[in-house]
């Protein structure tokens, strides 16, 4: 027997409040009439409603359906969902993984950065939920209700730390949690998103799929930055063989028998020299992988293009 009791924080002041994992295991959740208050569900839950909070610092992980805010204001955040919505909300500051496009309504002041976060049972959390750890729009807003002149959300600076937005939890309980926020470490991928690129070469590779797909995103991933390369955008999804035409062109017919085991995950790097870079880096780490890379900075940013183009129409953006 549920008990919504043990699913809901309402009417708390002042106070550190928190599930711990497996606490929540895909119930749904509430959040209302909180006042400084610091909030952490170390947990995956079905969908959570946030409504009328004020100078509250939040943390959910991953939601299977959607997050609501409403009637918040001077909330800072760190949000895992499939869908992420607002209305009349006034200053939230929200570092982010959305599987759709973000929709805000009715909002002003909202900043977004990319999730960053990790603990150890986080990356299966996702799992249960059903999120990919590559599938994050978080700069890719849709304002419902954009002011002609005003502009009523933007990017938080590219080098806002968690912590300083959402302390670690202070209470013993929730200390349990072996928590890290530095970037290196999160669970899911830390993508520029919507910034500014800071070159105009950019290089598309494409793992399949198979046992170590995402260990080897994350160490090209790990290598690449290393080399001072920026990862910009990020995409789990299947395809069949004529998205393989569309996407690898002359190269389809190689992996098409690749695209029956699973969703492809492609990364996005950016920066001069990302297509040597990336080809060397294959070379030299994933000699026995099939890995589909860019061949030639003329181009990679037409396979970019037609990789994206065709990874939005997949998932309805």
């Amino acid at each position: 027997q549920v008990d919504p009791k043990d699913y809901t924080f309402s009417g708390l002041k002042d106070e550190t409040v928190g599930r711990l994992p497996g606490k929540v295991a895909g119930q749904q959740f509430i959040i209302q009439d909180c006042e400084n208050c610091s909030i952490y569900i170390f947990d995956h839950s079905a969908t959570i409603t946030i409504d009328d909070c004020v100078n509250c610092r939040i943390f959910l992980g991953p939601i299977k359906g959607s997050v609501f805010f409403r009637d918040c204001k001077d909330c800072k955040c760190v949000v895992a969902c499939q869908q992420f919505r607002t209305r009349d909300c006034r200053k939230l500051e929200v570092f982010l993984c959305c599987a759709t496009q973000p929709i805000i309504e009715s909002s002003t002041g909202m900043k977004f950065g990319c999730f960053q976060y990790y603990y150890p049972e986080l990356a299966l959390q996702f799992k249960d939920a059903g999120l990919s750890i590559f599938n994050n729009t978080w700069s890719n807003i849709h304002d419902f209700t954009p002011v002609s002149g005003e502009n009523n959300w933007g990017l938080l600076p590219e080098n806002a730390v968690v912590q300083d937005y959402v302390p670690l939890p202070s209470c013993e309980e929730l200390k349990a949690v072996r928590i890290s926020t530095d970037a290196m470490r999160s669970i899911i991928p830390v993508t520029r998103g919507q910034r500014q690129k800071s070159s105009d070469e950019s290089c598309l590779a494409v793992f399949f799929a198979g046992d170590y797909t995402t260990a080897n995103a994350r160490k090209l991933i790990d290598e690449m930055t290393g080399k001072g390369f920026q990862l910009v955008q990020t995409k789990e999804v299947s395809m069949k063989a004529e998205d393989a035409h569309r996407v690898f062109q002359q190269c389809a017919s190689e992996f098409i028998p690749l695209l029956e085991k699973g969703p492809v995950v492609a990364l996005e790097f950016n920066g001069d020299g990302a297509v040597e870079g990336c080809r060397s880096t294959i070379n030299d780490v994933f000699s026995g992988t099939k890995v589909f890379v860019s061949e030639s900075k003329a181009s990679a940013s037409q396979d970019v293009d037609n990789f994206y183009n065709f990874a939005d129409m997949q998932m309805g953006m």
